[in-house]
């Protein structure tokens, strides 16, 4: 391993640190999931038109973010008036024990939380000011790169051939390249795995008569890029849901939640488990660990940061050369 390379490496990780330290990870994955559609919208040579056309979609994304915003809004109170009695009725009839029993306790103490997140309106105000920057940053270094991923702009004055600097940021664009990969296997997996799952959820909301459709449809599509525990938050979503309106819908609700919880076991192992190919363990590891660092962001990360280490670790061998040339014997 050259001068260089190694530099590569060490900068390398010295950015995913700063990332997770400096939460920072808004920004990483707006870059990320930004540069992922520009390349699926690219059109050949025009690579300023696909900018704009991204740029076009982008803003009719965001109208539709906060169309949905409104709309959830009015829903999530609603659902939360009607699912709430029903779960403490059901479990007063089952003796069974709930976190709460009485309703407008509750109620008063989700009042009292939101008046105490009141009181540092300006620190919340700052968070969301920054993470709106975030966004924006994301984007346009997406679009940046994606016109030009030149990183030496031309040689200054007194510059040797092959210097370190341009070697070394031939070597960071080549890792930061494989990170790109490793973010394209992952959330190209778990892309497929949440659309179909949101489709089959949608065609049982609409066949079972559920309320609030659109909300729990768009809910469960982003709960489903949230490996592992997203499912879970959405499929509790969706009982509660179907309590509030009759217990018998919930069980319903309850088998064909089981039903696609296993042949989601089926096609993660054909869809993601053939593309990452990482134990269960170490995945939640990395999910726990993601989380306590940039929170969600953090755990949407974490499986990408877990394939990139092991793509990296797996292109050199444990003395640390590189892949073996051509005819080399491999142990």
């Amino acid at each position: 391993m050259d001068r260089a390379t190694k530099i590569s490496y060490v900068l390398m990780v010295a950015l995913l640190l700063l990332i997770g330290l400096l939460h920072m990870s808004t920004l990483l994955l707006t870059g990320l999931f930004s540069y992922f559609a520009l390349e699926r919208l690219a059109l050949g040579r025009w690579k300023r038109a696909s900018a704009v056309l991204f740029l076009v979609l982008l803003s009719a994304l965001a109208y539709g973010a906060f169309y949905f915003t409104k709309k959830a809004v009015v829903a999530l109170p609603n659902i939360a008036d009607t699912t709430v009695p029903a779960i403490i009725n059901f479990a007063a009839k089952h003796d069974l024990e709930v976190p709460f029993t009485d309703y407008d306790s509750l109620k008063q103490l989700a009042v009292d939380s939101l008046s105490d997140r009141w009181t540092h309106f300006g620190t919340y105000a700052k968070t969301m000011a920054t993470q709106a920057a975030s966004f924006l940053i994301g984007v346009v270094v997406a679009v940046s790169l994606f016109l030009s991923t030149k990183v030496n702009l031309g040689e200054d004055d007194g510059a040797v051939k092959d210097n370190l600097y341009a070697a070394t940021g031939t070597e960071l664009l080549s890792r930061c390249r494989t990170f790109y990969a490793s973010f394209v296997t992952v959330m190209g997996a778990q892309l497929i795995i949440s659309l179909i799952n949101t489709a089959l959820t949608a065609a049982f909301l609409v066949l079972a008569g559920f309320p609030h459709i659109t909300v729990i449809v768009v809910l469960t599509f982003l709960c489903g890029l949230l490996p592992v525990i997203g499912n879970l938050i959405s499929n509790t979503l969706i009982i509660c849901v179907g309590l509030s309106v009759e217990p018998r819908l919930a069980l319903v609700a309850l088998g064909f939640l089981v039903t696609i919880h296993k042949l989601e076991y089926f096609l993660n192992s054909k869809i993601v488990g053939s593309r990452i190919k990482n134990p269960m363990w170490l995945t939640l590891l990395g999910l726990l660990l993601g989380e306590k660092l940039m929170g969600l962001p953090g755990m949407i990360l974490a499986p990408v940061v877990l394939h990139y280490i092991k793509v990296e670790a797996s292109r050199r061998t444990a003395a640390g050369h590189g892949p073996p040339t051509e005819g080399a014997r491999t142990p």
